[in-house]
């Protein structure tokens, strides 16, 4: 599977690097964004709201821990039929405890994440997704966790 690189010139670089160190917990965050890099703060908003319709950023928001809170988080894989594609990602879309799906060139060709507000619902979920696919779901729960502040030219 080829990814398209999507048209960024150098303000979208240097607000998606901006972002990548996280916004600023203020009143007003883009604004932050528009001070450091010199332009308005409504630019700011339109450029990162077209840079996530393009795929230039596919993901803005905050990342918990989730066992601190209770919860858990799950990586799972399926092995899709091509013809059944689209409806199976509708169906675990339609979870509210997958927190996002990605499509792999793979055997396991759907890889997301099941993220629970208790520990003990991963099975469930999983099982309720098995249920409504007729397809198994393969869980790599965490063993350890490590972490890595990883950054990525833009």
């Amino acid at each position: 599977m080829m990814l398209c690189k999507p048209e960024m010139d150098d303000t979208d670089r240097k607000i998606a690097l901006f972002l990548q160190d996280g916004l600023p917990l203020v009143h007003s965050p883009f604004q932050e964004c528009a001070n450091a890099l010199g332009i308005d703060e409504r630019e700011v908003v339109e450029r990162i709201g077209r840079l996530r319709s393009t795929g230039g950023i596919t993901r803005l928001g905050p990342f918990f821990n989730a066992a601190r809170m209770g919860g858990d988080f799950c990586l799972c894989a399926m092995q899709v039929p091509e013809e059944n594609w689209r409806d199976t990602v509708e169906r675990v879309n339609a979870f509210l405890e997958v927190a996002h799906n990605y499509r792999r060139d793979h055997d396991l060709n759907m890889w997301f994440v099941i993220a629970v507000e208790q520990a003990d619902k991963v099975e469930e979920v999983a099982d309720r997704i098995e249920a409504a696919t007729g397809l198994a779901v393969y869980r790599f729960p965490k063993i350890c966790e490590f972490f890595l502040e990883m950054k990525v030219p833009a």
